[in-house]
């Protein structure tokens, strides 16, 4: 999967790169997403931010025009990501789940966010539901209506 992946510090670049074992073609740049930087999307499936990043809904969708299905978090909270502007574009979300980073020390947890985080792009790829990882507005993980068509595409591709 071809990923860019934004306001990346230089202490997580060895941790992704571990995590990742060459699976995915992750470009890692410095500067956060925000409307003059998202064109670094293009051409990519997937990204990659942070909280402090601009994922709003004009982002989000000047990401979708560029072809970018899916959006991963390096953190647990997904109040930074307009979920309901990538619902309408058809973008999936991901967050790390915090079951994943309990009872860790601070000198782990920037490998563990990294593996997370691949692990989603993995089960993307691989059209997998990513379980508690899931964080889009449609989540397969709380449906309202289990016999929907909505939430049966949605659990599938997930």
């Amino acid at each position: 999967m071809k990923v860019v992946a934004y306001s990346i510090k230089s202490f997580e670049k060895e941790s992704l790169a571990i995590a990742n074992h060459k699976k995915h073609q992750i470009t890692l740049i410095s500067n956060v997403l925000n409307s003059k930087t998202v064109s670094f999307a293009a051409g990519k499936e997937a990204v990659i931010v942070f909280e402090g990043d601009d994922v709003s809904e004009s982002v989000i969708h000047k990401l979708a025009d560029l072809g970018v299905k899916y959006i991963a978090t390096r953190s647990t909270s997904v109040a930074h990501i307009d979920q309901m502007a990538a619902a309408a574009c058809g973008i999936k979300i991901a967050n790390v789940p915090v079951g994943a980073l309990s009872d860790l020390k601070s000198r782990v947890l920037a490998m563990k966010l990294a593996g997370e985080t691949i692990l989603n792009l993995d089960k993307w790829q691989h059209k997998t539901c990513l379980g508690i990882a899931c964080a889009c507005a449609k989540s397969c993980q709380n449906p309202i209506e289990p016999n929907n068509t909505l939430y049966n595409d949605h659990k599938q591709v997930c």
